[in-house]
């Protein structure tokens, strides 16, 4: 029997590399008639920084964040996706995708896109989708390719 995943979870963070999960994470919810599940961590540690803080930063990054994963959802919907959902969390994004999300919605396969950090960030905080592989519970799919399996034009990064 062939193996038909029921949920997937797809993160998004508005990188290159996650649109292309997103966009085939669409397609494999459409062939396996699966739910799609699709979340964006605001990285609190990002706020930890700005001796400043105020709530206004987390209320636009919270509101960025809906547009976009509404614009997704609408994407999904026009491409015969019954079942989409979307969820914003607050946290480390490695945890709450590798972990926290697959056990409250029963997620059968998570996908993510190929890191977009260079050597040296890699080093020194490491990559959600390797992070991801090497703690989830179920099957994970890294995207690198767009929906023709190729591989998307790069721009030169500085």
């Amino acid at each position: 029997m062939l193996q038909q995943y029921k949920r997937i979870l797809v993160a998004v963070d508005g990188s290159e590399e996650a649109e292309l999960a997103f966009k085939k994470a669409v397609y494999v919810a459409n062939r396996n008639e699966a739910a799609l599940v699709l979340v964006h961590v605001i990285d609190t540690r990002a706020f930890q920084s700005v001796s400043s803080f105020d709530g206004a930063m987390a209320e636009q990054a919270t509101e960025q964040a809906k547009n976009t994963m509404e614009e997704y959802q609408r994407y999904a919907k026009n491409h015969d996706v019954e079942d989409v959902r979307y969820t914003i969390e607050y946290g480390s994004p490695k945890a709450i995708i590798a972990k926290q999300i697959p056990e409250e919605q029963d997620i059968d396969l998570i996908m993510v896109g190929a890191t977009g950090l260079n050597a040296v960030e890699r080093i020194f905080i490491g990559s959600v989708s390797e992070y991801v592989i090497r703690q989830a519970t179920c099957d994970v799919l890294v995207v690198r390719t767009d929906l023709e399996n190729k591989l998307p034009d790069k721009k030169e990064k500085y």
